[in-house]
C-alpha cells in the first residue's frame, strides 16, 4: 500500500491508465481485478485482525468484480462470507462476471436475495456497490443498500471509493453516501476523494498501484502540495531586511482591525523584510500595541496610500476591508498598480459586487461562499464542483489570475486548469481569522520574490502544516493565532 503523496488524478485519467495497462502492457483485466481484491482483503486483515466474517455488498460493474474477488479470498482464508448482490449477477459482463464465478465457486453458488431486504451479519462490511463512473442520482436499490450499510453499525471498507460520491469532483450523489472507515483506492488517487464534501465519507485513505509499470502513468495529474519550496527561504549569512521585500497589507475597517493584524503577524513570521499595514486610523494604536514590529498608517482614502503602493514589493488586500466606498477605493488603487498581489475576503466581495478587474499578477483566495459570489453560483454548487469552480475562477473577467479555492482539499488553478491540491490541514482550521493568516503568508512569499504559483502552493501548504502542528499541541479549539505560533519555515 502507498499513501497519496505526489499526484492525484481525475477518475477518467485513472480509467485510462487501467485501460492502457491492459491494451499496451498486456496485463489482463482479470489479473488487475484479482490484485485489487487481494489488496483489499489484506487491508481487512491488517485493520481488523479479529474479524472472521465479512458482508460484501456488490453492484453491477467492475467495482463489484473487486468485491467478488474479496469474497473468494476471504472464503479461501476460512472467513464466513455474506455476499449480497444489488441487481442480477447474471447481467455482469467481462472481468466482473469472471470474478463473480470465482466467488460463487467458493461459496457453492450462495448469494443473498435483496428483494425483501437483508441483515448485515459480518464483522466488517465491504462496499463494492458503485465505481468511479457513477454519475447523477442514485437508483432506489442502490440507495437502499447504502442506507443498509450505514445503518449496520459495523466497520466499513470501501473499494476504490465510498458509494454515493463523485470520484471526479468530490461532490455527493446522495445526501448520505457510504460513510467508510477505510477506503482503499486502486491505480491512482482520485481527485474526488481528497476535496469537497466527499472527504467526510472517505475515512482513512489508502492506495495500491496494483504493481502497474510507471510508464502507464502518461499524464502528470494534479500535484500534491509539499514543502519543496522551503529551500528558497533560506537566508544567506550576510542578509539584511531589505533583501526580503516590502509587503503592504490593506484592510481593516473601523470594527475589523484584527484581520489585518493577523495578516501582518503571519507575514512577519513568514519572513517578509518590512510589513506596512494601511487601515482605518482608529485601528492604529491597538495594532502597534500588540505588534510594534509592524508599520501602521491610518488612511482616510486612496490618496493616502499612493507612496506605500509605489514602495511595495507586493500587496495583500482584503482582510477586514469591508464593502464600503472606502474599501472599494483602496482596492481599486492597489489593483491598478500591477504589483504582485493577493486578494482575499472583502476584497473578493468588492470584486463580485462592483465587477472590478484584477491583473494577471494577482492571486485570489476565496472560500466556497466567496467563490460562489464571484461565479454567480451557490455555495452548494461550488462544493459539488470544486475542480470546475477553481478552473472557472481563472477564466472570468479576472483572466490570468491564479485561484486558491480554500476548504478541505484546497485547490490551486491557473489558466483554466487545476494545478495542485493540498492534503494537509484539518477541520480545526475552520475558524475566524484563519484566512487572514493565509493572506499574510502568501503576501510575504510574494514580497520575498516568489512567483505566483510557487507562493500560493508553498503558502497554502505552510498554513495547513501549521494547522496540523497546532492541533497536535492545542488542548482546546484552534484559533487563528495558534496557526501563526505554529508557523515554521524549516522542513
Amino acid at each position: 500500500m502507498r499513501q497519496p503523496t505526489r499526484n492525484v488524478f481525475t477518475a477518467s485519467e485513472v480509467r485510462a491508465f487501467d485501460q492502457r495497462a491492459i491494451e499496451q502492457f498486456s496485463i489482463p483485466g482479470i489479473r488487475l481485478m484479482h490484485r485489487a481484491g487481494r489488496a483489499a482483503f489484506d487491508v481487512i486483515r491488517s485493520h481488523w485482525p479479529h474479524a472472521r466474517a465479512l458482508s460484501i455488498i456488490c453492484g453491477s460493474g467492475n467495482n463489484a468484480g473487486d468485491g467478488y474477488v474479496v469474497a473468494g479470498c476471504a472464503k479461501d482464508a476460512g472467513f464466513d462470507v455474506q455476499l449480497v448482490p444489488v441487481g442480477d449477477p447474471r447481467r455482469l459482463a467481462g472481468e466482473a462476471s469472471e470474478a463473480c464465478r470465482f466467488a460463487q465457486a467458493r461459496l457453492s453458488g450462495r448469494l443473498e436475495q435483496t428483494v425483501d431486504g437483508w441483515d448485515v451479519r459480518g464483522d466488517v462490511v465491504v462496499d463494492a456497490l458503485l465505481g468511479t463512473g457513477a454519475r447523477g442520482a442514485i437508483r432506489a436499490p442502490y440507495q437502499a443498500a447504502i442506507d443498509q450499510i450505514n445503518a449496520a453499525g459495523k466497520p466499513i471498507l470501501a473499494l476504490d471509493l465510498p458509494s454515493g460520491i463523485d470520484a471526479e469532483t468530490g461532490g455527493l450523489l446522495t445526501p448520505q453516501p457510504v460513510r467508510a472507515d477505510v477506503t482503499v483506492t486502486f491505480v491512482g488517487v482520485k481527485l474526488g476523494l481528497v476535496t469537497g464534501d466527499a472527504v467526510d465519507f472517505v475515512g482513512e485513505l489508502l492506495t495500491d498501484d496494483l504493481d502497474l509499470p510507471e510508464a502507464v502513468y502518461d499524464t502528470p495529474g494534479v500535484r500534491v502540495m509539499d514543502g519543496a519550496g522551503l529551500a528558497k527561504l533560506a537566508r544567506r549569512p550576510g542578509a539584511h531586511k531589505g533583501d526580503f521585500g516590502r509587503l503592504l497589507i490593506v484592510g481593516g475597517e473601523s470594527d475589523m482591525g484584527g484581520a489585518v493584524l493577523l495578516a501582518g503577524e503571519a507575514a512577519l513570521r513568514t519572513g517578509a523584510g518590512l510589513v506596512t499595514v494601511a487601515t482605518r486610523g482608529v485601528n492604529r494604536a491597538a495594532i502597534l500595541a500588540r505588534r510594534p514590529e509592524l508599520m501602521v498608517r491610518g488612511v482616510a482614502g486612496p490618496e493616502d496610500i499612493a507612496d506605500l503602493v509605489g514602495r511595495a514589493s507586493a500587496i495583500a488586500v482584503g482582510p477586514g476591508l469591508g464593502r464600503s466606498d472606502w474599501g472599494a477605493g483602496l482596492l481599486g488603487t492597489v489593483a491598478d498598480a500591477g504589483k504582485p498581489m493577493v486578494v482575499d475576503a472583502d476584497g473578493l466581495n468588492i470584486v463580485a459586487d462592483r465587477g472590478l478587474g484584477l491583473s494577471s499578477s494577482t492571486i485570489i483566495t476565496p472560500h466556497p461562499g466567496e467563490a460562489g459570489r464571484l461565479l454567480g453560483e451557490t455555495t452548494s454548487w461550488i462544493q459539488s464542483n470544486r475542480p470546475e469552480a477553481a478552473a472557472r475562477l481563472t477564466k472570468r473577467t479576472m483572466a490570468g489570475v491564479l485561484a486558491v479555492l480554500k476548504g478541505a482539499g484546497s485547490l490551486i488553478a491557473r489558466q483554466g486548469a487545476v494545478e495542485s491540491v493540498c492534503l494537509a490541514g484539518n477541520p480545526g482550521m475552520a475558524t475566524a481569522g484563519s484566512g487572514d493568516v493565509l493572506t499574510g503568508i502568501i503576501g510575504a512569499l510574494l514580497a520575498r520574490g516568489m512567483g505566483s504559483l510557487a507562493a500560493a502552493e508553498l503558502g497554502v501548504w505552510l498554513h495547513a502544516r501549521a494547522g496540523d502542528d497546532a492541533r497536535a499541541t492545542c488542548r482546546g479549539s484552534l484559533i487563528a493565532g495558534d496557526l501563526i505560533g505554529a508557523l515554521r519555515l524549516t522542513a
